[in-house]
């Protein structure tokens, strides 16, 4: 079987969970035999290419008549982009883009014109520009080569799927990480809405990663639940000579790592982090990542005084990340609405007890990890304190914990993706 894939990021070039799934999924498809061409906007040459074919839109060649993008153009609306989409931004970055004005349509229908299309695979001002370009190099590309079916993973990539199954009729699999649910509330951009709509209704199938997003999908998009499946994510061995690292200090670490953003409800964090320290001042907070409540964040520490115990790491990616779980005692992820949370498999996998919380789709397959409700600051508190001061508590999580996550192979979530792929070819209803 061969899959034609369309994904933003691929590590090492990540920004969030997103790139790190693709890794792990793509990995796992080889070992079932799966063959893959991932498309990524940009590719930078230190990717691992040893289990899959990594193309770079930026280096595909416009070889028809410009015509014919031209009226490919014309079905893609191009969208403002605003602050809510895009999640991956320090607040600098942030003040950068958001203080340019927005380029208008003549400039952009010139810049379709060229052989090639330039692409900075990030998350800028002219994101949706981009998201266009993708698009037409997607049907470009499905045009090239030959494939069973198309998979496109969230919303930046599915005018691409889309693109790639007019041009040649094959399935298409779209997978949903987030939904504009998540990311916004219920003051979700109608722009992006639509497109995810469009993707879910033009998608033989659709993969989401926990039944708490099945259900955003099914009852927010209007979709048919026969053609929408729940596969869990899973996380990667770690490798035992990385985790061992000397932390220098006395202090119990509690950590909270994301994108410091609504969705991830770091403000939550920081209220349980002081709620902590009137009862236990032997106890260090770290928040490693960035994102457009960083500022607010920083000055909510400022305010409560805990500045001398609350640290913020910025964002961090691969070993790093590895290491600050090594140091920590206790993980917290207090999301609002997470479709599902790799972070607590990571920190699982370090032997660190996490505490998650009701509202995240990790929670559905998590036995032995503490749920909260997010908005819950008093339970936050509690469980912290808990797990850093009775050892019994403490060491249960982290034996079973450990024991539980290394069931959860990315082998055997490819294996169940497989099984869609036959279902979208073959046309038949997965039981």
């Amino acid at each position: 079987m061969k899959v034609l894939m369309f994904g933003w990021e691929f590590p090492p070039h990540i920004t969030g969970g997103l790139g790190t799934a693709c890794y792990g999924l793509t990995k796992g498809l080889a070992k079932h035999d799966v063959e893959i061409i991932f498309i990524v906007p940009k590719a930078f040459g230190d990717e691992d290419k040893s289990f899959l074919d990594i193309k770079a839109a930026g280096d595909v060649e416009l070889r028809h008549r410009i015509l014919d993008y031209e009226e490919f153009w014309k079905k893609i609306t191009y969208l403002e982009v605003g602050s809510n989409i895009i999640p991956y931004m320090d607040p600098e970055e942030f003040r950068k883009v958001f203080s340019e004005n927005t380029k208008d349509r003549e400039a952009l229908h010139e810049s379709i014109t060229s052989r090639f299309f330039n692409f900075s695979g990030k998350y800028g001002p002219n994101l949706m520009e981009e998201v266009a370009r993708y698009a037409i190099i997607g049907s470009v590309l499905a045009s090239m080569h030959e494939f069973d079916v198309i998979h496109s993973h969230d919303w930046l990539t599915y005018p691409a799927g889309i693109a790639a199954k007019e041009m040649t009729g094959k399935p298409l699999v779209i997978h949903v990480h987030a939904t504009e649910y998540d990311r916004s509330g219920e003051n979700v951009n109608p722009s992006v809405f639509d497109i995810e709509q469009k993707g879910m209704r033009a998608a033989d199938r659709i993969i989401t990663v926990s039944n708490l997003t099945r259900n955003i999908v099914i009852e927010r998009y209007g979709i048919n639940p026969d053609k929408v499946y729940t596969v869990h994510n899973a996380v990667d061995p770690v490798q035992e000579s990385i985790v061992e690292v000397k932390r220098g200090l006395e202090e119990k670490i509690v950590t909270f790592l994301g994108r410091i953003t609504y969705q991830k409800g770091p403000d939550y964090f920081v209220e349980a982090a002081y709620k902590v320290l009137q009862k236990d001042n032997n106890v260090r907070f770290v928040m490693a990542g960035s994102g457009d409540l960083t500022n607010r964040m920083i000055r909510r520490v400022a305010e409560l005084k805990i500045g001398n115990k609350f640290h913020f790491a910025g964002f961090l990616k691969g070993d790093d990340v590895v290491r600050m779980f090594s140091m920590s005692d206790v993980y917290v992820m207090p999301s609002v609405s997470e479709p599902f949370g790799i972070s607590p498999l990571e920190a699982m996998r370090s032997n660190v007890p996490v505490i998650i919380s009701n509202q995240s789709g990790v929670a559905e397959i998590l036995k032995h990890a503490v749920k909260v409700d997010f908005w819950d600051v008093d339970a936050i508190a509690n469980a912290i304190y808990g797990l850093v001061n009775y050892t019994g508590l403490s060491k249960m999580f982290r034996r079973y914990g450990r024991s539980e996550v290394e069931n959860l192979k990315w082998e055997n979530a490819a294996f169940k993706v497989k099984n869609v792929y036959e279902s979208a070819i073959n046309n038949t209803i997965l039981e």
